[in-house]
């Protein structure tokens, strides 16, 4: 039996999710593998997280680019965003609570991600569409965690996942929008 890598990721992502004390057990039960074909493939827990954050940055990575953050305007540009991630949003909103990934070490492809989903911000503010007392980086943590949050309330049954892009970019853009006086 061949293993989809990338599918017990994203069920792992999904379990640890709901319960971030989960074992290794419980992923090779919910992934429907064995606990030995589940250890081939992730030494550890350690392992496992490390391999979720790669998915995940390329993943985002992947949204970032077919979301095309560079062209009409910002506000556009971040709903094309919004949409492209939302696949990924069970995973993103692990890894922005996985505080362990970012004890130790700086990692590149969070950089590359953060500087991308910043420039996003940037330019909206520069070109007028976005107010400029928030900081880009801040306007890029409340992305993630409005994805992530999104993701748990969606997973929960407490909001409709249908309103996955309309509830982020309201809220985020609702408040990120530079007001006209």
């Amino acid at each position: 039996m061949t293993v989809d890598r990338d599918q017990v990721l994203r069920t792992a992502a999904a379990l640890l999710t709901r319960k971030a004390t989960a074992t290794m057990d419980e992923v090779a039960r919910a992934s429907g593998i064995g606990r030995a074909t589940l250890h081939r493939h992730f030494a550890g827990r350690d392992a496992l997280v490390k391999a979720l954050e790669e998915l995940g940055i390329r993943e985002c990575e992947a949204a970032l680019d077919a979301a095309r953050t560079d062209e009409g305007t910002a506000s556009d540009a971040l709903r094309r965003l919004i949409a492209e991630v939302e696949p990924a949003a069970g995973l993103l909103a692990f890894l922005v609570t996985e505080n362990q990934l970012f004890e130790d070490d700086v990692n590149e492809g969070w950089d590359r991600l953060d500087a991308r989903v910043s420039a996003l911000f940037r330019r909206g503010q520069e070109g007028g569409e976005f107010r400029i007392d928030l900081p880009p980086a801040w306007l890029t943590e409340a992305f993630y965690s409005l994805v992530g949050t999104a993701a748990w309330a969606i997973q929960d049954g407490r909001v409709a996942a249908k309103d996955f892009q309309y509830m982020i970019a309201e809220l985020l853009l609702g408040g990120a929008r530079r007001s006209v006086e």
